[in-house]
């Protein structure tokens, strides 16, 4: 897996991620975790999520359960941590300040 060296790729989302959103940003996620060993999401510009964004985000994860690659949440907007504590997902998708 090509490493671009110390500093993590970012991926900065915003806006709603819903049924529409989420396909793009799991497409964005699916392809920097496979070019980079370790990518910071940006979320302090998301103003919704539901399910579909949530799952997004949980592939994400399992994809570097399989590669050995991290995924970073920074700036964890209120409502994704609202809806990761009411899906129990925050041990699984740990958010850093």
């Amino acid at each position: 897996m090509p490493d671009q060296g110390h500093a993590p790729f970012v991926v900065r989302a915003h806006g709603e991620i819903d049924l529409d959103a989420a396909p793009r940003l799991r497409r964005e996620l699916t392809h920097a975790l496979d070019a980079h060993r370790e990518v910071l999401l940006d979320l302090s510009r998301v103003t919704f999520m539901d399910c579909s964004g949530l799952g997004a985000l949980v592939r994400a994860r399992n994809q570097t359960d399989r590669t050995g690659s991290r995924l970073v949440l920074r700036g964890v907007s209120h409502p994704v941590a609202r809806l990761l504590r009411l899906t129990g997902l925050t041990g699984r998708l740990t958010p850093t300040p």
